[in-house]
C-alpha cells in the first residue's frame, strides 16, 4: 500500500471541484483525483475514466456524484459505481480523510462498501 498523500488544506479545493495526485505522486502508478463534493465532503477516484480516456477531474459534480466530460458517464463519488452508460465498469475508490484541516489521501485504500473494479 502506497505512502499517505497530503493533498492540500480543505479551503483549497473549492467546493465542485477536484485536484488531480499524480500516478507517481501517489505511488500507485494511477492519477487520482480528489473531489471536493457540494456536500461539503471529500472522495477519490482513480482519474480515468472506466469507458475511455478522459479525466474525471474535468468533469461535472453534482451531489455526489461526477459526469465524465467526454461522452456523460456518472459515477457515485462515496462508492465508484457506474450510474450510466455508456460507462459499465465502477471506478476505483480511495479512502479520504480531513485531519486537522488537512485533505488526506490513502491510495490504494479503497471505501468501505465500494464496487470494487
Amino acid at each position: 500500500m502506497a505512502q499517505i498523500v497530503d493533498v492540500a488544506g480543505v479551503g483549497e479545493i473549492p467546493e465542485g471541484e477536484a485536484v488531480v495526485v499524480d500516478g507517481d505522486a501517489n505511488e500507485t502508478g494511477r492519477d487520482i483525483a480528489v473531489f471536493h463534493a457540494e456536500t461539503g465532503e471529500f472522495f477519490a477516484l482513480d482519474d480515468e475514466c472506466t469507458h475511455e480516456t478522459a479525466s474525471l477531474a474535468d468533469g461535472w459534480i453534482e451531489g455526489d456524484r461526477v459526469e465524465c466530460p467526454l461522452h456523460a458517464a456518472e459515477f457515485c463519488l462515496r462508492t465508484g459505481k457506474v450510474l450510466c452508460l455508456p460507462a459499465t465498469e465502477s471506478a476505483r475508490t480511495h479512502k479520504v480523510e480531513v485531519v486537522d484541516g488537512r485533505v488526506l489521501l490513502h491510495p490504494g485504500e479503497s471505501v468501505e462498501g465500494a464496487d470494487r473494479p
